[in-house]
């Protein structure tokens, strides 16, 4: 019986640390997408500018990730998009040039669509927007349209592909 109790224990408490540890990367990883909408935004708005401060912000929230807690399906799926992420917001903040950072932020939004798909981890509905003229799609924290690919010369201009509701 005793050790029934203490097996019984033993699993609570790996379970327990298991749950903690994958809300801890869920926040974090909700951290990202956050900085990844603040680079869509200034985007949209043309703040070249503000979208090489806001990069460096979603760079270093990818870094901060502790991934290891992960199960191996979507830990594999993490590290292959985070290094996407990471290369295209390294060329998007080294470029003054507002079309060759959103050519950039295109790679960017392609491995944050397939990082929330395949890890599930959003806290909050979103939307995924597809602009045809750009041939491209990215994430919004907003059913209407916003978009990042032409900003004020078209910027109601897509629609929603997709809802990713909150877990």
């Amino acid at each position: 019986m005793k050790k029934i109790l203490g097996l019984v224990a033993m699993i609570t408490i790996a379970t327990t640390a298991f749950t903690y540890a994958q809300d801890k990367t869920d926040v974090a990883l909700n951290q990202v997408l956050t900085a990844y909408y603040d680079v869509k935004n200034a985007l949209a708005t043309d703040k070249k500018d503000l979208a090489i401060e806001k990069v460096k912000i979603l760079s270093a929230k990818v870094n901060a990730v502790n991934h290891t807690d992960l199960p191996a399906d979507q830990h594999k799926i993490f590290m292959e998009q985070a290094a996407i992420i990471k290369s295209k917001a390294a060329q998007l903040a080294g470029s003054n040039d507002i079309k060759t950072q959103r050519k950039a932020f295109e790679g960017i939004s392609y491995a944050m669509i397939k990082t929330l798909k395949g890890l599930k981890f959003n806290s909050q509905t979103v939307y995924v927007q597809h602009c045809p003229m750009a041939k491209a799609s990215w994430l919004n924290e907003k059913e209407n349209i916003e978009n990042p690919y032409y900003g004020s010369m078209m910027f109601d201009c897509g629609d929603v592909s997709e809802t990713i509701k909150s877990n």
